[in-house]
């Protein structure tokens, strides 16, 4: 009779035990520095475990003798591995004290092999941490328990990284900001954008969490990944390499420019015109050009030359000049950029307004990002409002919608809240209902999924309203939702009016009569101290 199995006493997933075991780097390794000491092993494992699973086929077509031909590899989409790169080797030396060096050596050797990773992965970073050797065999024996292919279905590596850089940034802080921004924050975008088909763009990706979940978007709608391109760049070097990596473990292929640049000097994408552009820059970045740079720039054409002090309105300018004639952007900013009138700021927001470029405002709730606790909103821009059939577009010439969401998500933790996905579908469906004809199915004919029609727009009390170019106007183009959607009604509590006013009543009295006594106490002591009437 077989034993009955026991439940184990660790009920952690593998994603939090193996945070446990990344987390004993922390003391010898700089929080910065150990994201990419433990994700690109995880890369490793994971490139390894699908070079191994390829070439068991190769082997049982009767094929061995292509097995070591990178060929044979790349056609099916899989990294071709030399021997000492291999994940077997990595754990069969996991003891020995030049493990590092073999890391190392394991890293370089895949990205020589496969043009794709080029710049992707790090150069001698191993070795030069000096990490703790015990430390490092400990997370290489954690890793290998993951199993990356077995369940087909399952992003396996995909839920590794999406949780770890989660982690990373709540534990480095401010410096988290710089690579991740919030899941719910990213789908929200998505979900408001509706990238179908056509070109992403995003020009300060981070690890590239927009990227990832735009396909995301198009698969949980039935659409075809294939109609999707990718275009992005990141200054950040070791930024750089996070995107690449994130995006190979899950076969995402995208155009991040040949190095890490500045994107407002070193623009590698000069022609693009994206249909969909999706950000997260820097908030408020100070000093991003010296006075006398950047000032005829084409990007600001028609427009007031952003100031030196904050770079949002240089996001804004420059995401505005790429994007196609049908093309829209969603982007998060501090919500100061709803507001700011500083250094020719509140002009080119007006002329923004004026153009007709700005499709929809939301304020989120504070508290959102690991990063900040300042409250931020979202803008979403488009270069067209016209009615567009092929679309299922209404046209919104002229109009602007501003939703207030301040007062909404959950608390996940002391400090962190987050939006629902109850929340992120309500904010997209107002949008959806104000942006299309009542008429249409509610997206792009060229999906394949399709959604019922959506119930027609109407304004809420604090909550959405769609203002006219002439409100806009009258609030000096102030573009912060709770000027235009006013104060929510008041709830009736079911309380007649007439008890009511008697509570009310009672409990003004008794605090005149405590108020009277406290005026007499007072006066006494002013008189036994001499300054009595």
């Amino acid at each position: 009779m077989a034993k009955k199995k026991t439940a184990p006493k660790n009920n952690k997933n593998f994603e939090e035990s193996l945070w446990d075991s990344a987390n004993r780097l922390r003391g010898s390794v700089e929080s910065s520095e150990y994201k990419h000491v433990v994700l690109s092993l995880i890369f490793l494992k994971f490139v390894s475990d699908k070079f191994e699973e390829r070439r068991a086929a190769l082997i049982a077509e009767g094929q061995e003798k292509y097995t070591d031909m990178v060929e044979f590899y790349t056609m099916k989409n899989v990294f071709y591995l030399p021997e000492t790169s291999r994940w077997r080797y990595i754990q069969q030396h996991a003891k020995q004290d030049d493990i590092a060096i073999k890391i190392d050596s394991a890293l370089a050797a895949v990205e020589k092999s496969n043009a794709s990773l080029k710049g992707a992965l790090p150069d001698n970073y191993f070795s030069r941490l000096g990490l703790d050797g015990s430390k490092l065999s400990a997370l290489i024996d954690a890793i290998n328990n993951i199993d990356t292919v077995q369940d087909k279905q399952e992003d396996v590596v995909g839920r590794v990284y999406e949780y770890f850089l989660g982690k990373f940034a709540a534990a480095e802080g401010k410096l988290g900001g710089e690579f991740y921004t919030p899941k719910c924050v990213v789908n929200l975008i998505a979900e408001m954008i509706e990238p179908y088909k056509g070109k992403i763009y995003d020009p300060c990706c981070g690890s590239g969490g927009m990227f990832v979940q735009s396909l995301k978007f198009v698969k949980s709608h039935h659409g075809n990944t294939r109609n999707i391109s990718v275009y992005g760049q990141e200054y950040t070097t070791t930024t750089y390499k996070l995107a690449k990596m994130n995006l190979a473990v899950r076969g995402i292929s995208a155009n991040l420019g040949e190095v890490p640049a500045d994107t407002f000097f070193k623009d590698q994408h000069p022609d693009l015109k994206a249909d969909y552009i999706m950000a997260n820059p820097p908030f408020n970045m100070k000093k991003w050009r010296a006075a006398n740079e950047l000032t005829d720039d084409s990007r600001w054409d028609g427009y007031e030359t952003p100031p030196v002090g904050n770079a949002n309105y240089a996001w804004i300018l420059h995401m505005v000049s790429k994007l196609s004639e049908r093309g829209v952007a969603g982007f998060v900013l501090a919500n100061g950029s709803m507001s700011t009138n500083t250094k020719g700021e509140g002009l080119i927001r007006q002329k923004l307004v004026e153009n007709d470029l700005v499709d929809c405002m939301v304020a989120l709730p504070g508290q959102l990002f690991y990063t900040t606790q300042i409250p931020v909103c979202l803008w979403f821009i488009t270069k067209s409002k016209k009615a567009d059939s092929e679309l299922g577009f209404r046209s919104r010439e002229g109009e602007t919608l501003f939703i207030d969401a301040r007062k909404i998500g959950e608390m996940i933790s002391r400090k962190q809240k987050e939006l629902t996905h109850e929340d992120i579908d309500a904010i997209a469906k107002t949008y959806h209902s104000w942006r299309y004809d009542p008429g249409s199915a509610g997206v792009p004919p060229a999906n394949a999924g399709g959604t019922p029609a959506l119930p027609g727009y109407e304004d809420q009390a604090g909550y959405c309203k769609s203002a006219t170019l002439e409100e806009i106007r009258k609030n000096d183009y102030v573009l912060t939702p709770g000027r235009y959607v006013g104060a929510p009604p008041l709830e009736d509590d079911g309380i007649p009016f007439e008890t009511k006013m008697t509570e009310m009543s009672r409990t003004l009295y008794a605090q005149m009569e405590e108020s009277a006594k406290l005026d007499a106490v007072i006066r006494e002591n002013l008189e036994v101290l001499g300054y009595g009437e």
